[in-house]
């Protein structure tokens, strides 16, 4: 029995267990908060 051919998402997937990558969703939440900061947006002055 031939095995299917994997996926581009199987093949990241193997690749970041096999680099010992935080699975870890709510972790993985809180790196990103810390990095995508980005300032409030100016206020439009109202007319």
């Amino acid at each position: 029995m031939a095995d299917e051919p994997k996926t581009q998402a199987d093949k990241f997937a193997d690749l970041a267990r096999e680099l010992e990558c935080d699975e870890d969703e709510e972790a993985f939440d809180e790196r990103l908060r810390k990095l995508a900061k980005a300032p409030p947006a100016p206020k439009k002055p109202e007319e």
